[in-house]
């Protein structure tokens, strides 16, 4: 059955609602996003009357992809591409532009691909890519369970709410950039004051200068095969714990 054409503006509208109280409701959390954002595609295109599945993809730069979809048959469908090493959600972010499968039943660029999306019950793909900021690359994927499932009007309207789905995610990804950092820039700090505390324990103790209590630090992080901050930490925990001396930690 064919697409019953949703306003654009509504779409759009919609989205940016979506996205909004998901991030005033939940924060930055990209996963979350994702898979609220799947479950509205997945209700919002498609034929009507004809089951659809959603899937996005996100890679960012040092971090583990995010796979989220409306159902794990959508997920699922995801994962094949990487499994197969191509489909049209690779496609689609490789080329920069949408593309449009109407039956995998005859589609010959991903023979392995197109065959298990069969073997689940799905028979066209409709993928987008995502506009992101920073390195960050992504596709929104629609998987219908009938051949020809999107036709121009659903195809203008993912365009219309990846539009709009691309502003939002790269503000929220801007945010957990920055909450990122903060936490980094925190965690930093709390090192190195448990660094300074170590060494300054090590200075009274040994009489030595700063330098001298530093390489004290180093030289068992290396031999025990510990993090600095983690031997820094052990010699403030005996401190605190009453003992007297740490002469293990002696040069």
């Amino acid at each position: 059955m064919p697409h019953t054409a949703v306003p654009h503006e509504r779409i759009q509208a919609d989205v940016a609602l979506l996205l909004q109280n998901l991030v005033l409701e939940s924060g930055p959390v990209v996963d979350v996003l994702l898979s609220e954002l799947a479950r509205y595609v997945a209700a919002t295109l498609g034929p009507d009357g004809s089951e659809i599945v959603c899937g996005i993809r996100l890679d960012r730069h040092k971090k583990a992809s995010v796979v989220a979809g409306s159902d794990p048959a959508a997920q699922l469908l995801d994962q094949l591409e990487g499994r197969f090493g191509g489909g049209p959600g690779m496609t689609a972010v490789h080329t920069h532009s949408t593309v449009n499968v109407p039956d995998l039943r005859g589609e010959r660029l991903w023979p392995e691909y197109a065959a298990a999306a069969g073997n689940n019950g799905f028979l066209a793909v409709l993928s987008v890519p995502l506009k992101l900021e920073d390195g960050c690359r992504g596709v929104l994927n629609v998987y219908g369970r009938e051949a020809g499932a999107f036709d121009r009007n659903a195809a203008a309207a993912a365009d219309a709410l990846v539009q709009q789905a691309s502003k939002g995610l790269s503000l929220v990804l801007r945010m957990a950039k920055l909450e990122d950092t903060r936490e980094g820039m925190s965690a930093a700090m709390q090192s190195r004051t448990v660094i300074d505390l170590a060494t300054g324990a090590i200075m009274a103790q040994n009489r030595c200068g700063q330098d001298s209590a530093f390489r004290v630090l180093q030289k068992a992080s290396n031999t025990r095969n510990m993090k600095l901050r983690d031997v820094a930490a052990a010699v403030v925990a005996s401190i605190a714990g009453g003992a007297k001396t740490f002469t293990y930690f002696d040069e």
